[in-house]
């Protein structure tokens, strides 16, 4: 292996392998350290692929891409302990070929190889089993890595930090500080097998349609955060995603809070005869566009979680917003390539670019996401428990006239929220989240 490198890269994620295929296909030496035992060994998401970035990368990928299903439904629920409201989305237009929406349901460790291997066939050289233990900088400016294998100093014109939420190379730069509980959430998830006809008979599906379900309040305890699950070829992706802070207020860890939810009647009949093959845990960044650091410096830049670069709201965008981070990383190093300057000043093309696309405009849009969720508990609390038992009253037939029914339901309401209150709060709710 040589011992200098235009590029090195640590983390072969989608952002990595975005950027470590647009580089070596500029004709760029680079290297990629994994530290899995292969890339996606260790990376785990709740299971939906968004790729607009990836067909601009692989136009018609997912005519070999080892993705599972096309989404064409979208559902959302709130619970209760024992009863469920959802408002659900189908669309025709999404079975058109190619892919009307390019939302994938996918396996990581099945995808992040194929992605890996597409960087490796351009050029790239992947490298698993490698932890970097830290920068090498000279006269101020980050110069290589310090990676855990023989002839472990290894030298580059600019590293890109690829290494997920607590990216210690970002924290070593001085990039980023210590989160709070509030800005990062812990996901835990299963994945259950089931066989093909089933879950098509199951979930009202026919052939590789595939659909994306979440769910707020009792299901997650009333915690900030909520449940899912996303239907593959022969298994779901099942799981929780809750906020630290949730976790630590609450007293409860994730593995009990997914029984939980797994236990929850609407949860149980979808999965019941299922056999669990994994569990998977995982960190996310959810602070949004206030949370976002400086993401360039002298010889090295951040991408995808490492760059905080995921949108939180009801879209739960990450794949795409990396894949983009490591696409537009990759042309400002191609520029500072032509300019043979690897400074700062150059590479914050970068940052300009993150600007200028959908990334860091839609992650504006969302900024207040975070702060609204931890500010406003009883939409997750109180409020999903309030509105079934509401609808409980009403759908309720008895020799009881259905206006004292509804006078009654309305007065329970009122109880817990006067009409004033929920409209400023449904407000606030709207210009958050649309």
């Amino acid at each position: 292996m040589s011992d200098k490198f235009d590029v090195i890269i640590v983390g072969a994620g989608p952002a990595g392998s975005a950027a470590a295929l647009t580089l070596a296909r500029a004709g760029l030496s680079v290297v990629v350290f994994e530290r899995g035992a292969f890339p996606g060994a260790k990376n785990m998401f709740g299971g939906v692929l968004y790729t607009p970035i990836l067909n601009k990368l692989i136009p018609k990928f997912w005519e070999e891409a080892p993705i599972e299903r096309h989404i064409v439904k979208r559902r959302f629920s709130l619970l209760s302990s024992k009863s469920e409201a959802a408002f659900e989305f189908r669309c025709e237009d999404y079975n058109e070929k190619p892919p009307f929406n390019q939302s994938f349901s996918a396996l990581r460790a099945r995808f992040d190889p194929w992605f890996s291997k597409k960087a490796e066939e351009a050029g790239a050289m992947v490298i698993p089993e490698t932890v970097v233990d830290d920068l090498i900088v000279k006269n101020g400016r980050v110069c290589g890595v310090k990676a855990r294998r023989e002839g472990g100093e290894v030298l580059a014109d600019v590293v890109i930090a690829a290494d997920g939420v607590n990216s210690f190379l970002a924290k070593k730069a001085g990039l980023r500080k210590d989160f709070s509980r509030a800005v990062l959430a812990v996901a835990a998830k299963e994945v259950i097998s089931l066989p093909r006809e089933v879950i098509e008979d199951r979930f009202s599906l026919e052939g590789q349609e595939g659909m994306a379900m979440e769910f707020f309040g009792d299901s997650v305890a009333g915690m900030v955060g909520g449940g899912f699950i996303y239907t593959n070829q022969e298994t779901l992706s099942v799981g929780i995603a809750c906020s630290i802070k949730s976790f630590i207020d609450k007293k409860v860890a994730p593995n009990d809070l997914l029984d939980r939810f797994k236990a929850h009647p609407s949860i149980k009949r979808l999965i019941k005869k299922g056999e669990t093959l994994e569990y998977s845990g995982h960190m996310i960044p959810e602070g949004g566009f206030e949370r976002v650091p400086q993401v360039y410096t002298d010889g090295l830049l951040l991408v995808g979680d490492a760059a905080h670069l995921v949108n939180a709201s009801f879209y739960h965008e990450g794949t795409n917003l990396a894949m983009a981070s490591g696409l537009y990383a990759a042309e400002a190093i191609i520029e500072a390539k032509e300019k043979d300057d690897f400074s700062a000043q150059t590479l914050k093309r970068y940052q300009k670019k993150l600007n200028n696309s959908f990334v860091m405009k839609d992650l504006k849009k969302y900024r207040a996401v975070e702060k609204w969720s931890h500010e406003n508990l009883k939409f997750f609390e109180e409020y999903p428990g309030i509105a079934l038992e509401m609808l409980k009253d009403y759908f309720s037939i008895s020799e009881v006239p259905k206006e004292t029914i509804q006078k009654e339901a309305y007065r329970k309401v009122r109880t817990h929220i006067s009409p004033i209150q929920a409209f400023l709060e449904l407000n606030k709710f709207r210009k958050t989240f649309f």
